[in-house]
């Protein structure tokens, strides 16, 4: 196995880039690159790529609300974080690190701005027509509204990397299209990246939030679950400064969720006697997944930043606005299918009214989607 695909050793379990089910429209891979390392490329060169920095994660970038600023994370920064957890892992397991890798840098491309309030709308706006979705959004982006190929709409990645975009794992039930066989599993590198995310935007929220004043590291303490692992990490720090804990705090939660993951996967491995990719598609049992303590205390955490960071009263406010923003986009741009700039029409002729209204808010920044909604209301 050449070092290029990302794994020295590879387990037999292991994605491989030349196993691949291919791409749609079929390239010559040529040198120096796997199909993998390829499909990274390509995202990382995409528009909708470069368009996650000016989109939220939790804090909006709103000019009418108090807690926004330039160190919150946006999508961009948690999608970098949720790959470097994602390739600790994949080598941890000796399993493909480009291919979890390219997954990992695809799987937030069809966020709308404003994080999930402006999914919301558009859900509701499009209830009779399919719904919206950001896992379908993301293939959406990938296989046709992307176009930097003459021949062809979208970015003509793998089947394995598009595969695991569709099937990221979500609060919502979608429907995968038979081609990804919604019976199968994803490939291991695929599932890694769910639980990266959720290990990403623990760590992350937990910053923000102390970061911006919601959250105290005085209240973490008063919090029965938290208060073993606070005390545990003021004893390992010499400068017991706030500050220097908070980092030290977030840096602990993610490496015991990166610690217990590997660890429980590996048991999952030996215990469902994985030993192919074919095991890895057809197995009935989960294979990545934290222990059961761990799952406990992540759900509590869950619990925790719902209360007191998603559900405050400055973040409601936030969500307030931009579903007055995203709503009021829905219905100008729609109301005169003109007013969405000619270019974009003109790229997709064929594509109904409304879900060409949708995908052309789903491309904007929050930035951008605040300045149309003050220029046009």
């Amino acid at each position: 196995m050449p070092i290029h695909d990302g794994i020295s050793k590879p387990a037999p379990y292991a994605a491989r880039a030349e196993d691949s089910q291919g791409r749609k429209y079929q390239i010559a891979e040529g040198p120096g690159r796997s199909a993998f390392q390829r499909d990274r490329d390509r995202i990382i060169h995409s528009t909708a790529f470069r368009r996650l920095q000016h989109k939220t994660q939790v804090f909006a970038n709103l000019d009418s609300v108090e807690k926004t600023g330039d160190h919150y994370r946006t999508r961009l920064t948690h999608t970098i974080e949720v790959t470097q957890i994602s390739r600790t892992i994949a080598r941890v397991l000796s399993l493909n690190e480009d291919f979890a890798e390219a997954v990992a840098l695809a799987h937030d491309l069809g966020h709308t701005p404003f994080g999930h309030a402006g999914e919301e709308v558009l859900n509701m706006m499009m209830a009779h027509d399919g719904g919206f979705n950001h896992n379908i959004q993301s293939l959406r982006v990938i296989d046709f509204l992307e176009k930097r190929y003459p021949n062809h709409f979208g970015l003509n990645l793998t089947y394995e990397v598009r595969e695991a975009v569709i099937k990221h794992e979500s609060n919502h039930d979608i429907s995968v299209p038979d081609e990804f066989n919604p019976d199968e599993n994803p490939l291991l590198e695929g599932q890694i990246v769910n639980l990266a995310d959720e290990i990403a935007y623990h760590g992350h929220d937990v910053d923000d939030g102390l970061g911006s004043g919601l959250l105290t590291l005085e209240m973490m303490r008063d919090i029965d679950f938290l208060a073993p692992v606070m005390d545990k990490v003021k004893a390992g720090v010499n400068d017991k400064s706030e500050e220097m804990i908070r980092y030290a705090f977030v840096r602990h939660l993610v490496n015991m969720n990166v610690l217990d993951l590997t660890a429980e996967i590996k048991k999952r491995i030996n215990e469902h006697d994985i030993e192919t990719i074919s095991d890895v598609r057809q197995c009935p049992h989960r294979i990545i997944s934290f222990s059961d303590e761990q799952s406990g205390f992540n759900n509590k955490l869950k619990q925790f930043l719902r209360r007191n960071i998603y559900h405050h009263s400055q973040l409601n406010a936030m969500k307030e606005q931009s579903f007055e923003i995203i709503s009021f986009l829905f219905s100008y741009f729609l109301e005169d299918i003109s007013r969405i700039p000619e270019g974009f029409r003109k790229r997709f002729p064929d594509v109904p009214h409304r879900r060409l209204t949708v995908d052309y808010i789903a491309g904007m920044t929050d930035r951008f989607a605040q300045n149309e909604f003050v220029r046009n209301c």
